[in-house]
């Protein structure tokens, strides 16, 4: 049997979802009132998911950009300011920032973690900078202990990019525990979902009210009159995607341990596969909901590794290809941009520069499988190399 007429490994389904999401969706409907300020899904989803991370200050939003754009709003970010965020991530991260009139400085990465790396990003502090925005890339949290010293010293505000982190810990101590702004995405592949959606957990009640004006359009929930007292848009979420949400948020706990159990197995066949190099898990790290399942191949160029993502995906696998460096995107530099080239950017952004050309990752729903799965995937890795 050739290495491509092997059956393909299977793996649940995303998203996942059954009764509890049905009863909600009808249990929205009937209620009669299908947007926040009339139904009470949006506010039980908001008690429930602040509870489970920590704090009784979470608003629901539209989706993740929302929520960091939102975040950033509340923390004084707008025309004049810089925010700090890591080279390596999603756009949306920068994006936000921009959006707002402010400057995104992208700072360099730890090669093994992905994460901000604090050095690089205390190195990036001026009087302008208005916030700091620590991603914690695939579930793993950053390095939460030298980023509040830099936060404490320097003055400026952390906002946590948590949009693959629900259910994450630091040290035994949950997102909404460590002090700082975190928000959260429910786009269709995260690890809750209702299609779209996004969450913003505060560090007090004060910054939540702020936020629920700017989030519906400067109006208090109580105005009759149309009296709008802040700026803001309509980033309000609807009553049938908290209702999913809360379904979800059920689900989160067991799946969490799931990928827990079967992330150091895939790991460990991973780093048996030479030049293979898994993302490293900081100790410090006590619950790591793995929204990726990543690894580096230093030294493999980016064609190459595009190359080796669509081989795996005609195997079977649910790869891709990781984030291009914030710096490379034409998007970038439409608005906001540092007054610095692509190349000087990435000459001091080195481990970005690497670990997006060699990086891969694979959807979170291949650690729900069972450990059959994780050796098929680590031999359709190995034979697939091997071709190359």
């Amino acid at each position: 049997m050739t290495q491509n007429s092997r059956p393909k490994p299977e793996f649940p389904a995303w998203p996942q979802f059954g009764d509890a999401e049905r009863t909600g969706l009808v249990r929205a409907l009937e209620q009669g009132q299908w947007w926040r300020m009339g139904g009470s899904e949006v506010d039980t989803f908001e008690e429930e998911f602040g509870a489970y991370h920590g704090t009784p200050h979470a608003l629901a939003v539209t989706n993740g950009t929302h929520a960091l754009e939102l975040a950033l709003q509340v923390l004084g970010v707008g025309p004049g300011t810089e925010v700090i965020v890591p080279a390596f991530t999603f756009i949306s991260s920068s994006q936000a920032a921009q959006r707002l009139g402010a400057v995104a400085v992208p700072v360099d990465i730890d090669p093994g973690t992905f994460n901000i790396d604090p050095v690089a990003a205390a190195n990036a502090v001026t009087p302008r900078t208005a916030a700091i925005m620590p991603v914690h890339m695939a579930g793993q949290m950053c390095d939460m202990d030298a980023l509040a010293k830099l936060s404490a010293d320097s003055g400026v505000p952390l906002i946590q990019d948590a949009a693959h982190a629900h259910g994450a810990e630091w040290a035994g101590r949950k997102v909404g525990e460590l002090g700082a702004v975190a928000a959260f995405s429910f786009q269709n592949g995260k690890l809750m979902t209702a299609g779209e959606g996004g969450l913003v957990t505060f560090v007090d009640a004060e910054q939540r009210e702020q936020a629920f004006l700017r989030h519906s359009c400067g109006r208090p929930s109580t105005d009759r009159y149309y009296y709008h007292k802040t700026s803001g848009s309509n980033f309000r979420l609807n009553e049938f995607s908290a209702s999913v949400l809360r379904a979800q948020l059920d689900r989160l706990g067991g799946q969490i341990d799931t990928r827990e159990r079967n992330w150091p197995v895939l790991s460990g066949l991973l780093a048996e596969i030479d030049g293979v190099q898994p993302q490293i898990i900081d100790e410090r790290v006590t619950r790591n909901p793995h929204y990726m399942a990543m690894f580096r191949i230093p030294g493999m160029s980016a064609e190459r590794r595009n190359q080796l993502v669509d081989a795996l995906i005609e195997r079977g696998l649910p790869a891709f290809a990781a984030f291009r460096a914030i710096y490379r995107s034409d998007g970038f530099w439409e608005t906001g941009a540092p007054d610095e080239s692509v190349e000087g950017i990435a000459a001091r952004c080195p481990n970005t520069e690497a670990v997006y050309a060699d990086a891969i990752w694979l959807h979170h729903r291949t650690l729900l499988a069972g450990e059959q799965q994780m050796h098929q995937i680590a031999d359709i890795l190995s034979e697939t190399l091997a071709t190359l």
